[in-house]
């Protein structure tokens, strides 16, 4: 099977899967923007504090794809057990740390000044979350497995189910009815956390009962913390989280500082930032096939396959990140109108959304490279650049022409600056890290 091939049936499984997780924020968009312009607020912040809190822990979990993947590509499957153990404590520390951040938002929402009228249905949302993040980061685990295995099917399959569940649940909730009463956003959290217990207890089974696991042994009796093992996953693991964790605040602040600008602003912001997010799952998803295959090559001791990999999965992206900004401009109206009927939420999201195609550019781009650097150990250089860019050039820049104006240009007073700024931020990113990939591309000797 050539090449593009491989990373593509990987990729598109994962895509699959992917989207069908994003139409859970797709489904809570939706059901709280009919549901009220309040709600819909209420969950631009409570999501954009939850995600940064989920997916910094995710991009710590996340990261071990290349070393797992390189056992795999290596034959080691009793070590693979053992490193899949081992990062169960890294599961239980995540939660741990995220549970009391969920539950502790005030400091947080009093320096964004997020408005007071929102904050009750914040917290509510976040305290009921808190429930599904252990079970949340459990299966990001036994996914990042599959897809080291190149064997993501499994997952796609969990994953479609799931949104089976999650968007009738959701509504319900929501809602009320059949003795329920309505619960608003908080409804939606409540869905969200019976869904992704369901998903840990479909993951349990399986490992117990395919064969395809079997060679790993991952059900032999979990070993103390061992030192050497979480020193690798901590150098590995902590720059990417890191990087994760820029990344997601430089976005996720947004939401928090458009939020002073009221309801309406912070409503299409949620709409477009959902939109974003979901067009990320296209090029992530090659990313995680591409990283894959070159931890694979170089697993097996072939760094001319893995090179041939990277190029595969590099043009793959252009085509596809090019094509899908062309897609998101042409129809950002119609999108507008699907998740919100409140006519001046739908101007503003019309305007975002325009911007957000020149966005996406840059965003794919970065994100694709990003992971290949994983693949050989880069992290460092990452997150520096992410720290520069996406806080100083990014959320720095879009506040200041929100709120004060920058030289010649006046503050703008709308959501639109930030995404503005985000723009640019995501254009210099893309046009630092691919020198830092030719280098260690061209630096790298087998162990």
């Amino acid at each position: 099977m050539s090449e593009l091939r491989t990373i593509a049936r990987h990729a598109g499984t994962v895509l699959v899967g992917q989207l069908a997780v994003m139409a859970y924020g797709i489904a809570d968009t939706i059901v709280a923007g009919r549901y009220s312009q309040q709600a819909l607020a209420a969950l631009s912040v409570g999501s954009a504090v939850y995600i940064t809190v989920f997916v910094a822990f995710i991009g710590v979990l996340q990261a071990l794809l290349p070393a797992w993947a390189e056992l795999h590509g290596a034959s080691a499957g009793a070590a693979l057990g053992r490193s899949v153990r081992q990062s169960l404590y890294l599961v239980g520390a995540g939660s741990a740390v995220g549970v009391v951040c969920l539950l502790f938002p005030g400091p947080l929402l009093t320096w964004t000044e997020v408005p007071e009228q929102l904050q009750g249905d914040v917290r509510a949302y976040l305290s009921m979350l808190t429930l599904a993040l252990p079970a949340a980061l459990a299966f990001r685990a036994f996914s990042t497995l599959n897809q080291s295995l190149g064997r993501p099917k499994l997952i796609t399959w969990l994953q479609l189910m799931s949104l089976a569940l999650k968007v009738p649940l959701s509504i319900w909730f929501a809602f009320g009815g059949l003795g329920v009463p309505a619960m608003g956003v908080q409804g939606c959290a409540l869905a969200s956390v019976l869904v992704f217990w369901v998903l840990v207890g479909m993951a349990i089974w399986l490992l117990r009962t395919q064969d395809l696991y079997t060679p790993y042994a991952i059900w032999k009796r979990i070993e103390p913390p061992h030192g050497p093992t979480l020193a690798d996953f901590a150098r590995l693991g902590i720059p990417s989280g890191l990087s994760v964790l820029v990344e997601v605040t430089s976005f996720t602040l947004m939401a928090l500082f458009i939020a002073r600008q009221g309801t309406t602003a912070a409503a299409a912001h949620q709409v477009t930032s959902n939109v974003a997010a979901v067009m990320f799952m296209m090029p992530l998803s090659l990313a995680i096939a591409t990283s894959a295959r070159v931890s694979y090559w170089l697993g097996a001791g072939d760094p001319k396959l893995a090179r041939h990999a990277i190029r595969t999965g590099l043009k793959a992206g252009a085509v596809m990140m090019v094509t899908y900004s062309t897609l998101l401009f042409l129809a950002r109206e119609r999108i507008a109108h699907i998740y919100s009927t409140d006519p001046e939420v739908v101007a503003v999201a019309i305007g975002l959304l325009g911007w957000l195609a020149l966005f996406h550019l840059g965003d794919a781009t970065q994100g694709l490279i990003v992971f290949i650097l994983r693949s050989y150990r880069v992290t460092l250089a990452p997150l520096v650049a992410y720290s520069v860019l996406l806080w100083g050039v990014g959320l720095g820049g879009g506040f200041l022409l929100a709120y004060r104006g920058i030289g010649p240009w006046p503050a703008m007073q709308s959501p639109a600056a930030f995404w503005i700024a985000a723009t640019v931020s995501l254009a210099l990113l893309a046009l630092i890290l691919p020198p830092i990939l030719w280098r260690a591309v061209r630096r790298y000797r087998p162990a």
